[in-house]
């Protein structure tokens, strides 16, 4: 028992090591591409994996881990004003990064007595919805906290129909980088998290 906490805990300073530098490294944790936009992230990649091995009850405390640091980065270094905006309030930093880990672990353990083959196909699902439970989350909460001045977050989205109802903003703005992250997220996780899970089970 206490050498299985000993794995535990050293894989989870692992990955928060790797997440504080795809935090406060630039470029590896968030890609920008468009300088007015919010960055494409795979930390949900990281999260996802996180969940997916080690449980929802882990996975949600890694997830706290990744909204602490967005609130951080928020305050401290954002790259945009949209980011600034959303990522400053720490319901929409912790809320969708929490339920990211949370729901990865979930699903995983829905395929954990299921043979290999439907396994890998429940890592998929485990990283798509990570990742989409983080986009809409976000997508979602902002469309609340702003919907009585939408104007005052849509202003710096470009060119925006300002008779649109702010959802539907979010969604056509920030959904394609959450449908890139979810496809990215979906492959990867049982790409990584089938080994992972074997040496994990002689350890």
């Amino acid at each position: 028992m206490k050498r299985k906490e000993t794995v535990k805990i050293t894989i989870m300073a692992v990955f928060t090591a790797l997440l504080i530098v795809q935090t406060f490294v630039p470029n590896i944790g968030y890609i920008r591409i468009l300088p007015a936009l919010p960055a494409i992230t795979t930390i949900p990649l990281t999260v996802a994996i996180f969940g997916t091995l080690m449980g929802p009850k882990m996975g949600a405390e890694f997830g706290l881990i990744w909204g602490i640091t967005r609130l951080i980065v928020a305050y401290t270094q954002p790259g945009d004003m949209v980011s600034l905006l959303l990522f400053q309030n720490p319901i929409i930093s912790l809320v969708p990064s929490i339920l990211s880990g949370f729901f990865a672990g979930v699903i995983t353990n829905k395929f954990s007595n299921e043979d290999l083959k439907f396994k890998k196909i429940g890592y998929v699902f485990s990283g798509a919805v990570a990742s989409l439970t983080n986009t809409l989350l976000v997508i979602g909460l902002a469309s609340l906290f702003f919907v009585n001045n939408p104007a005052s977050l849509t202003s710096y989205l470009g060119n925006i129909n300002q008779g649109t109802p702010l959802f539907w903003i979010l969604i056509s703005t920030l959904g394609i980088n959450g449908l890139v992250e979810a496809i990215f997220t979906a492959v990867v996780v049982p790409i990584i998290v089938t080994p992972l899970n074997y040496v994990l089970k002689k350890a």
